[in-house]
This record gives C-alpha cells, sequence and structure tokens, in this order.
C-alpha cells in the first residue's frame, strides 16, 4: 500500500463527520424539530461559522488532543447556545427541556468521542509514514538541540534526515558541511528545512531561502534568541516585521476582558442580593454582641496594575495597631470567637464581592495583599508583580491548592506566585469554573489554613 505523505483531506472529512454525527442524532431524536429546512440550515451553518470563527480545526502538526481542549470547550457552550436559541426564534414545539439537553449533550459526547478517535488514527497513520515532512538542521546551535525532541516524536509525522554544520560531528545524525546541503536536499525529497539564524549573514539566508521557494521546499528560521525564549511566548506582526511578545496575557483581549467582567458583575449581583442583602444585618448584630465595632474591616491592597484600593471584610478580630501589618496566625489572639467562625467558613471574604461589583477585584484572581507585604514581595520574589497584570480575587487557583492564609516559609509565597502566573498566563472561563466549584468544596470540608 503507499503511503501519503501529506493529506489535504483530514480536515474535509472531519467537517463532513462531525455535520452526518449532528445531522444523524436530531434525525433520529428530535425528527419534530428536526424536519425543517430552516432548522435543518441553521444547525449546519451555525456549526461552520462557530468552528471558523474559534480556528477549532487543527492546523498544527503539532497539535494533540490536549493542545486546543479549551477550545472543545468552548464550541459546546457557543454551539449550544445557538442550538437552543432556534426554540426562541422559531417557537417550535419539543418535547421537553430536559430532553432536548439530553439529545446536545449525547452530541457533545459523540463529538467528543470522534476527536478522540481522530487523534488516535492519525498517530497510528503517521507512525506508519502517512502525512509526514522529511526534515534537516542547517546549522545546528543550542535552541536547534531542544526542538530535536519534537523531530524524534514519530507520531507528530517528522522524519529527521540530520543535519549539516560547518563544525564537523561524530554524531551519527552529522550529514557534512552547509555547503553540501543543496545536492542533498535535492537528492534525497527534502520538505522542510530548519536553520539558526546565527549562523549565516544576510546574504547567506537569502540564498537559501530563494533555493528553497525555488524548489518548492519550506524553510523555518530559528532567531538568535539570547535566552529569553519562554512557553508563553507569541510573535505580533507590525507590517511585515516579526515583534516577540514574552508574556502572553488572555485578558489583555478586549474578548477576555468583557467576558470575565460580566460575569463578575453578574456574579456578585447575585450574592449582593441573595445573600449579603439579609445576612449583613444578621451579622452586624451576632458580631456586636461579643466585640463592639464596626461591621467592615477595610484595608488598603494593592490590585490591577498595582493600583490601591480598599479591601472589605467582616471584622473577625478585636482593634488591633498591628492590623494593616501582621497576618493572622494560627490561635491568633486578635480573632474573636465569632471571627473563628466566620474566617473558618470563609463568611468573612463575602463583603469583597463588593469590590467585585465596583471593578476593583474579580471572583477569581491572585488574592490581594496588604500594603506593607506586597513591597516586601515585590524586592524579595522574583517576578512577584506579574500577579498584577490581572484583578485581585477572591479566591485564585493558588488558594485551592493549599497556598491561602499565612505565610510560614518562602516557599509558601513562592509556590503561590508561580500559581498566580499560570493563571495570569493561562486564564480561561472554564478555569475560573473549576476554581469556584473546588472553592465550594473546600469551604464544605474545610481547609487546614482557613484561620
Amino acid at each position: 500500500m503507499k503511503i501519503v505523505k501529506n493529506s489535504d483531506f483530514i480536515i474535509p472529512i472531519s467537517i463532513v463527520i462531525h455535520l452526518c454525527i449532528i445531522n444523524g442524532i436530531l434525525f433520529v431524536l428530535t425528527p419534530e424539530t428536526y424536519s425543517n429546512f430552516f432548522n435543518i440550515l441553521h444547525y449546519n451553518i451555525s456549526w461552520l461559522l462557530i468552528t471558523y470563527g474559534l480556528g477549532y480545526y487543527p492546523k498544527g502538526r503539532k497539535e494533540r488532543f490536549m493542545t486546543n481542549i479549551h477550545k472543545m470547550f468552548q464550541l459546546y457552550l457557543i454551539y449550544g447556545l445557538a442550538y437552543f436559541a432556534l426554540f426562541g426564534l422559531t417557537r417550535n414545539y419539543y418535547q421537553s427541556l430536559e430532553y432536548q439537553l439530553f439529545v446536545y449533550l449525547l452530541i457533545c459526547l459523540c463529538l467528543t468521542w470522534y476527536r478522540v478517535i481522530f487523534f488516535w488514527v492519525r498517530r497510528q497513520y503517521r507512525l506508519k509514514g502517512g502525512n509526514s515532512v522529511r526534515v534537516i538542521v542547517i546549522g545546528r546551535d543550542a535552541n536547534l538541540k531542544k526542538i530535536r525532541h519534537v523531530f524524534d516524536a514519530p507520531e507528530l509525522g517528522y522524519r529527521y534526515m540530520g543535519y549539516f554544520d560547518d563544525m564537523e560531528s561524530p554524531s551519527p545524525t552529522y550529514l557534512g558541511k552547509i555547503i553540501d546541503c543543496f545536492l542533498y536536499i535535492l537528492e534525497n525529497d527534502i520538505d522542510e528545512i530548519y536553520c539558526a539564524a546565527s549562523k549565516f549573514n544576510h546574504l547567506e539566508l537569502k540564498n537559501l531561502i530563494n533555493f528553497a521557494d525555488n524548489n518548492l521546499i519550506k524553510v523555518k528560521i530559528i532567531p538568535d534568541n539570547k535566552q529569553i525564549f519562554s512557553k508563553t511566548m507569541t510573535i505580533d506582526l507590525y507590517d511585515n516585521i516579526p515583534v516577540l511578545k514574552l508574556r502572553n496575557v488572555p485578558l489583555d483581549s478586549e474578548f477576555g476582558r468583557v467576558t470575565k467582567r460580566m460575569f463578575d458583575i453578574i456574579f456578585s449581583s447575585l450574592v449582593i442580593i441573595g445573600l449579603l442583602s439579609w445576612l449583613t444585618p444578621l451579622l452586624f448584630i451576632i458580631i456586636n454582641l461579643e466585640s463592639p465595632g464596626p461591621l467592615y474591616f477595610k484595608q488598603k491592597r494593592h490590585g490591577f496594575k498595582r493600583q490601591v484600593f480598599w479591601c472589605y471584610k467582616y471584622r473577625s478580630m478585636t482593634a488591633s495597631s498591628t492590623a494593616n501589618s501582621r497576618m493572622a496566625t494560627k490561635n491568633d489572639a486578635r480573632i474573636t470567637r465569632v471571627g473563628a467562625i466566620l474566617r473558618k467558613s470563609s463568611i468573612d471574604e463575602l463583603p469583597q464581592f463588593f469590590n467585585v461589583f465596583l471593578g476593583d477585584m474579580s471572583v477569581v484572581g491572585p488574592r490581594p495583599h496588604m500594603e506593607l507585604h506586597s513591597w516586601d514581595y515585590e524586592i524579595t520574589v522574583d517576578k512577584y508583580l506579574v500577579r498584577h497584570f490581572v484583578k485581585p480575587g477572591i479566591t485564585g487557583l493558588a488558594q485551592i491548592k493549599g497556598y491561602r492564609g499565612e505565610i510560614t516559609k518562602q516557599a509558601d509565597i513562592l509556590n503561590r506566585t508561580k500559581l498566580d502566573i499560570f493563571y495570569v498566563e493561562k486564564w480561561s472561563l472554564a478555569m475560573d469554573f473549576r476554581i469556584i466549584v473546588q472553592t465550594l468544596v473546600n469551604v464544605l470540608w474545610g481547609e487546614d489554613k482557613a484561620y
């Protein structure tokens, strides 16, 4: 059997199969709503538009099942809205909301299983030589050595032939000096050339690119990075000049900011109206029975872009001159009996939903620290201020991983900062939902550092 090196039909086949799954399930399970030309058009066109808008179908050779898994959940959410919006637009009769929800979840399940099967089949196909590219390296340096593990993964479809360099090497993959590469490329049907920019001058690079263009070969150039590359780096084009952006912050996008802000407003409004409206006067009475004084404790903290704001909590301590300089510790004498219950259950944090509603905070984000501690950490903790690229939150990734409350050793703040930076760079609405759910679970089960 002849193995095809490149396949232009992988994505079209996937699109057809996806539409067959959607239409097949709807035809069998919901004939009363499916058997209408406008409805069929809606189901199919909306799928094509949404997948195109999200860039859902894999374009990169290195994409695996988990590479863009977040896009799958975004697709199911948006297509689900389009699916159920149809009933509101047409006012068609349907059996029940529960049944339609079951049908849609079945569609999502089948599409997910197809995704699993697709990547498994593609992997097996590539292991046998299909959908592959033959590559060589010219002018190998430290950066090109680092990407060798990508070429060595046969399921990605790369066939690494070796490298050319003017520095001779006993390596079994050494193919000769750079001048010898041109004949080798033509004789061995090479598809892609990877070269280190630091090894060539302008004229040499231009000649190499011209040679590749005239022989239908792709050239990929690794720039001289001065050891500054990072996993979060992206590239922006200014006209035709590539500019390296070393830190990607998803919430810098208009879509991310608007989506998160809308969620914060809706969520905080529900908490304020549904919970704080009756809980606040009740706690005012309970707190003052033990310790007369104000209901709220407010403290200046650093937020987005290091801006200072007043952070609110239900008062859980007696008045103290150290309130703005010392964190609460285990068995802290300043904590009242009522305050201990509030802190253990995290109820004392609920007034921060007013901060969320006003825009100083978010429901999920890095926890804000008091000014004195922020001044200390920004000096002693590397990259600490990166966490201030986004709004602080009532709960966060570090908190659900056990790094909340008192800092007892340097590792606590280092690990908290690492998790906060991970959140800043990898934010998604799905991650926020997971953190909120895990926070509720932790509150119900109790936490060792909730004091």
